[in-house]
């Protein structure tokens, strides 16, 4: 679904409550984000996992689920993002800030079953053309992630190929065991 309101300013957008879930201002357009189903939030909480396992125990980064990064004339909401350690918007105490007022360094989008891909594509885009270093979109029903790298250049992936993580975090992934986490065994029974 998206609304367009001719008039809306990102400004405007901001001091709107809340939606839930998320909605994101891009090109002048709001557009809410679908609700999470069982992919989805299977492979964004792996993902945040297995990148804070590593990044934030070295205090490289922190994945962080469904954050809204305001940037470029837009303020998007992608189902990871990653910023690097020093980045982190942190108040005057030391806590992390509310408002994160850039691009994520690493953005992950993981396409929901109807969900145009053209649109997320377009905000991974968005992020490239503003400083993010990296941006995977998962798309679970092909078992494939489209790479966004730098100067917008686009891969796809499958199979086991090794995907590009951002520099510096040593985490070693493909996309066969990125996939592998949405099968979920059957308790054996003691019948």
């Amino acid at each position: 679904m998206v609304a367009t309101v001719e008039s809306l300013t990102l400004e405007e957008f901001l001091a709107r409550p809340e939606t839930k879930p998320a909605s994101e201002f891009i090109d002048g357009k709001v557009s809410q984000k679908p609700m999470p189903q069982g992919e989805h939030s299977t492979l964004q909480s792996e993902l945040c996992e297995r990148i804070n396992q590593v990044a934030k125990t070295e205090k490289l980064a922190y994945a962080f689920p469904e954050l809204r990064c305001t940037f470029g004339g837009a303020a998007i909401v992608p189902d990871v993002a990653v910023v690097r350690w020093d980045r982190i918007p942190r108040t005057d105490s030391g806590r992390v800030a509310n408002r994160f007022n850039l691009h994520p360094d690493w953005a992950i989008e993981i396409l929901s079953p109807d969900q145009s891909q053209t649109k997320v594509l377009g905000n991974l885009l968005h992020c490239s053309e503003h400083g993010t270093e990296l941006g995977w979109l998962l798309d679970p029903e092909e078992e494939s992630v489209l790479i966004v790298l730098p100067e917008q250049r686009v891969r796809l992936l499958k199979g086991t190929a090794q995907l590009p993580i951002l520099s510096g975090i040593a985490l070693d992934l493909t996309v066969e065991q990125v996939f592998s986490w949405l099968v979920f065994l059957e308790a054996s029974s003691d019948d």
